[in-house]
Order: C-alpha cells, then structure tokens, then sequence
C-alpha cells in the first residue's frame, strides 16, 4: 500500500489522538481512509444531487418554452403547502 506524509495542523493532530484514544480506529491510517471514504461519499451524493437539479432545471426550462406555465400564484401554493396534512 502507497505511503504519503501528510501535515495537520494541531488542532487536527488533537483529533485523530483523540479518535485514537476512543477505540474506534486501531491507527492513523485507518482513520485517515475512513475521512477519505466519507469524503468520496458526500462528493459522488453532491454529484448526484446536482445532477438531478439540472435535469429539473433542464424540465421547467422545456415546460416554459411549450407555455406550460401554472395559472397559481404564489399566494395561492403557499395555501396548499400550509394546508396540507402533516
């Protein structure tokens, strides 16, 4: 397995002794993947997340141009919000 050297600053030392200290990770390195795995994670669901608000974007955008707009005001959907069973 690759080596690397990587540099904290203290407040970041003090967490992964602390981590350590906990139990839940037997070294470093095995803290440091795990972070490294949580972060490639939440990259690839922020990905996701913004691929699905393009293609809703890339929908309303397509619905404005074919004149499928809503006759509603904005009065009139904060009502249906407000009024709808929790």
């Amino acid at each position: 397995m690759p080596t690397m050297n990587v540099s904290l600053t203290p407040e970041m030392a003090a967490y992964v002794a602390r981590e350590l200290e906990s139990g839940d990770y037997a070294s470093a390195s095995e803290l440091v993947r795990d972070a490294l795995r949580a972060l490639r994670h939440d990259r690839e669901v922020e990905q996701e997340t913004l691929a699905i608000l393009r293609r809703e974007i890339d929908l309303g955008l397509a619905q404005i141009e074919a004149g499928e707009l809503s006759g509603r005001t904005v009065a009139d959907i904060l009502k249906g919000v407000l009024d709808e069973p929790s």
